[in-house]
């Protein structure tokens, strides 16, 4: 599988669980901190190294259960990226709102961070 299939790939699975996009078209009010986003990249670099390999494990004919235990590191990865970006999340947009004093914005980032949660609980 080349390169930019992979890409693809991952792009249409981050959309699938992470259609956070619908609540920032504009982008963020604030960065992620340096050292965070440095860690979230280099994660998602491991993982993308993860599916390369899965690819190659499934075009190997390698053990079922070996593939499904791969999967599951990447999913498990995949969440300690999820958990840091939530993290910047709460820390900056959350907080801002909070300070802010915009009761309407409160209410909207409260609801936003609950949906997103609900969603990836399932």
């Amino acid at each position: 599988m080349r390169h930019s299939a992979l890409m693809t790939i991952l792009v249409l699975f981050a959309k699938a669980i992470f259609p956070l996009a619908i609540y920032t078209p504009q982008g963020y009010k604030s960065r992620m901190s340096k050292h965070s986003k440095a860690s979230s990249l280099k994660r998602l670099s491991r993982i993308e190294g993860q599916v390369r390999g899965l690819a190659r494990m499934l075009e190997e004919d390698r053990y079922c259960i070996d593939i499904v235990t791969q999967i599951a590191a990447v999913r498990a990865a995949l969440r300690r990226v999820e958990e840091e970006v939530l993290r910047e999340h709460i820390s900056h947009c959350i907080e801002h709102a909070i300070v802010s004093g915009n009761a309407s914005e409160q209410r909207r980032k409260v609801a936003e961070l609950l949906d997103v949660l609900s969603r990836t609980a399932r």
